[in-house]
């Protein structure tokens, strides 16, 4: 037996008792006749006492040649700990050792395991087994764990049942680039990495399934951002026999769950708006709602006066900053400077400050009266103090402009708060968008999303105003979940083939499996999949995924701990059936 007892659980209680206990050296301090140790395991840490006048010599002796993240056993009495630690669980005793075993010495860590590091992101990936030692990544992992526990208990309770799906399928055109993993005994075919279980979780639907869910592994071979990774983590769900509220109902209810039984944090009402008030109040499709800043459009006050940038403009629109009115002409320049950013594209910005005796002071005074702008206070709900903040150009383009302003405002004036949560719905989003390079038309969802019945006359004549039976939960900015209503015949589905420009024979090679089982009784089904990795990242207050993944990749997609992609040897190629002067 390693272990009595683990390094997080002794206290007051025990003294006197004999214990064995096993871990990691944190560090150690020696007194010449007295050395003290503080040993760690995933449960906490225990202080540990070498005292020349009680302890065995050689003992006492092999506890000075101790060094960092050495693991050993150790066994010995609880006792009274003379200058307690009120930080820590077991602060109230040590453990006086009598017998101690090196189960394996270490070398010097490239960087401190303790939780305020000296060592950067680089060095803590190429080393991640030592930096999932440290309490912020290991109660990381622990707190995903208790989430995707939490997901499985609630959906297990309203019957659903788990089914693993594969992980070797068929490549599909749409959506992002599939990974593809050759075949050796099949000389020059591919099978492809999943990039979601679609059409297998319909297809249990077809097999009577009724309630399917799955914590299932994601692959998409897609250019990489930030905090994009190109394997991911979805709880992916499906249900039969249900319309769009069921499936709400449903997964406001996990979400609500979550949020009570993770955080504390009782929500009443998740609010529900549609993705076209999304884009002309928020400027996106998944607004923060923490906050307010939503935008008014100023056409009908600032278009009439002799200010041609205004005049030439698709569309003028602003957001009142609240307590804005105060900034400086430096800190308002900054920000005429971050919006003509590349990344952001703003030609410039006009600016509106409300006085606090009801007037207006604006860089555009010289062609906006002060009745103009009392229109503008009053359509962006300006109050005295506040600063407007005005966009022109293009609609879509200059909607989203001002909606990446509204964020990087909402965060320097800490208006994100991560232990505030908003959740919403966005509903009846366009079946299909335009590629304005191709001239085609695209799923906006994926190609199996149901169009709304009263919409289907559309598809034949204006398919970009037909709304689609889909659906996304929206928390604090973040999409973290989305699905839809799915056709469930085949002459629909059929028909949706054709409009995103699949010929039959490209239809029947690519899907016909799932056409022939909708010819089977197929029901009416539809599902849902959350992202797990960023769900665990809000609900734990972080912006960003990766500490909460075991073994993450870098920006690049590069594991750099195993250093893989990595190329593979010439007998393997060959096995592969591929050439190796193609590599």
């Amino acid at each position: 037996m390693y272990r009595s007892h683990n390094c997080g659980e002794l206290n007051a209680s025990n003294i006197n008792t004999e214990v064995t206990l096993a871990g990691w050296v944190q560090k150690s301090r020696d007194k010449g006749f007295m050395n003290w140790v503080d040993l760690r395991d995933r449960y906490g840490i225990t202080q540990l006492i070498f005292d020349e006048s009680r302890t065995d010599k050689t003992v006492f002796e092999l506890a000075k040649t101790l060094g960092r993240e050495f693991v050993i056993q150790v066994k010995g009495t609880v006792i009274e700990r003379e200058a307690k630690n009120k930080n820590i669980p077991t602060g109230e005793i040590e453990i006086l050792v009598t017998e101690m075993t090196v189960l394996n010495a270490a070398l010097t860590p490239p960087f401190t395991i303790e939780d305020e590091t000296d060592g950067g992101e680089d060095i803590r990936m190429k080393y991640r087994y030592l930096d999932i030692r440290r309490n912020p990544v290991k109660n990381s992992l622990l707190f995903r764990h208790k989430v995707a526990m939490e997901v499985r208990k609630y959906l297990s309770d309203l019957d659903f049942c788990e089914v693993e799906t594969p992980y070797l399928i068929k490549s599909t055109p749409e959506g992002a680039r599939d990974f593809v993993v050759p075949s050796r005994m099949n000389e020059g075919q591919f099978y492809a990495l999943p990039q979601s279980p679609q059409t297998f979780k319909q297809l249990l639907m077809v097999g009577g399934m009724d309630k399917y869910f799955q914590i299932v592994k994601c692959f998409r071979d897609e250019d990489l951002r930030a905090d994009r990774q190109p394997e991911f983590t979805q709880i992916d769900c499906e249900m039969a026999f249900v319309e769009q509220e069921d499936i709400l109902n449903v997964f406001e209810g996990l979400t609500r769950h979550l949020l009570k039984e993770i955080k504390g944090i009782d929500v009443d009402k998740f609010p529900r708006i549609t993705y076209d008030y999304a884009m002309k109040t928020y400027g996106n499709d998944k607004p923060d709602i923490r906050f307010g800043m939503e935008f008014g459009e100023l056409n009908e006050f600032a278009k009439h006066k002799d200010f041609p940038v205004f005049n030439a403009a698709e569309l003028v629109v602003g957001i009142a900053v609240p307590g804005a009115g105060n900034y400086t002409r430096k800190e308002i320049d900054g920000l005429i400077d971050w919006v003509k950013r590349p990344q952001v594209g703003a030609s410039g910005m006009v600016y509106a400050k409300c006085n606090d005796d009801g007037t207006f002071k604006s860089s555009v005074d010289k062609f906006y009266d002060q009745d103009d702008l009392t229109q503008w206070a009053k359509i962006t709900g300006a109050k005295s103090g506040d600063m407007i903040f005005v966009l022109s150009g293009p609609a879509d383009k200059t909607r989203g402009q001002l909606s990446a302003l509204r964020m990087e405002l909402a965060t320097r004036l800490g208006l994100r708060k991560p232990e505030e949560f908003a959740p919403l719905w966005v509903v009846d989003f366009p079946l299909l968008e335009l590629d304005e390079e191709t001239g085609r038309y695209h799923a906006m969802h994926h190609p199996f999303t149901s169009p709304k019945p009263e919409d289907m006359h559309l598809l034949a004549t204006e398919p970009g105003k037909v709304r689609a039976n889909a659906y996304d939960m929206v928390l604090n900015g973040n999409e973290i979940g989305g699905g839809s209503i799915r056709i469930h015949d085949k002459a629909t589905q059929q028909l949706m083939f054709k409009y995103l420009g699949f010929t039959e024979d490209e239809a029947k090679a690519q899907f016909g499996f799932l056409m022939d089982a909708f010819q089977f009784g197929a029901p009416p089904h539809g599902g849902l999949a959350f992202g797990l990795d960023r769900l665990v990242a809000i609900l734990g207050g972080q912006e960003t995924i990766r500490d909460f993944i075991a073994f993450p990749k870098n920006n690049s997609g590069r594991d750099v701990m195993i250093d893989a992609p990595a190329k593979i040897d010439d007998a393997q190629l060959k096995e592969l059936h591929i050439k190796i002067d193609s590599i």
